[in-house]
């Protein structure tokens, strides 16, 4: 069988990758601009998922900037080029990092004429975004939440994300990555996020994380509580995006999630845990028919 083609890690050729410098430090950006002939419809801010980062979003920034949006996928605080404290957990508190959001979505504030500024979470990053806009909503004009449900993560990720902690607890993050590697095909959750770039470039992603980054928000990820009633009584559109099938937070979950918040419901046929890596263009369509909807 001939093995999968690896997909970019190097970011579109009209994007910038650059260091985007808020008022809580600097963050490791990709950066797309709308397309030329293009009317500019609003801008984006992309939050990736656990072990995740900024490039996991490389294949949505072209179709997106066709519809007339700037897109800015970013690496939180600790992840991949963002730096931030190897020992210190505290630095990666829910709080501390959905204030991080805060003032990114502050730095990139855009201009009258470039629309509004739309916040989309994946995973992790959806619950991070949740946190950011249960503290401030009124950067943003909508919420969407790909593959990222309503409380913590499914028992069998839980498992896995204790055998990753107990791991780090002994190990180099270059040994686990070996261990991990030993142990067959990785999975997201629990394990460096696959299919973005070669070997090469995952394991270069995976050794940028901060150790303390991955045991802290891997145990949020473990007891994070239901917080929808919470987010339903925030006045912004939502839409919840997810694959037909997920082993994270199972599908019929994200449903009912997607009934409690009178959000939009995406399922994207063909896709897993990362519609944005598995149907990069379906899901790009989506989410620009929801943000062209809240115009």
């Amino acid at each position: 069988m001939t093995a999968p083609t690896p997909l970019p890690f190097t970011p579109p050729p009209a994007a910038r990758a650059y260091r985007l410098r808020t008022a809580r430090g600097d963050f490791a950006v990709v950066d797309h601009p709308v397309a030329p002939g293009a009317e500019p419809l609003g801008v984006a801010l992309l939050l990736p998922g656990f072990t995740g980062s900024k490039e996991d979003f490389h294949l949505l920034h072209e179709p997106l900037a066709a519809r007339g949006y700037r897109t800015v996928a970013v690496d939180g605080r600790g992840q991949f080029e963002s730096d931030g404290p190897a020992d210190d957990e505290t630095a990666y508190l829910r709080g501390e990092l959905a204030r991080d959001v805060l003032a990114q979505a502050e730095a990139l504030a855009p201009a009258p004429d470039a629309g509004p500024l739309h916040l989309l979470g994946h995973s992790l990053g959806g619950q991070i975004a949740r946190a950011a806009v249960l503290i401030d909503h009124c950067p943003f004009r909508s919420l969407t939440l790909v593959a990222s449900g309503p409380a913590q993560i499914s028992v069998s990720q839980q498992q896995r994300v204790k055998l990753l902690h107990d791991a780090l607890a002994v190990l180099s993050m270059a040994e686990v990555w070996e261990a991990i590697q030993a142990m067959g095909p990785p999975e997201e959750v629990g394990g460096p996020a696959r299919g973005l770039g070669g070997r090469d470039h995952l394991r270069r992603r995976w050794l940028g994380h901060k150790r303390a980054q991955l045991v802290a928000t891997g145990r949020q990820l473990c007891t994070e509580p239901d917080r929808v009633d919470e987010l339903a009584g925030v006045p912004l559109p939502y839409h919840v995006l997810s694959g037909e099938r997920d082993e994270t937070w199972p599908v019929p979950l994200l449903d009912d999630m997607a009934v409690r918040l009178d959000a939009r419901r995406t399922v994207v046929a063909g896709a897993e845990h990362s519609p944005n890596v598995d149907q990069p263009l379906a899901t790009a369509e989506a989410v620009a028919d929801f943000w062209d909807a809240t115009a």
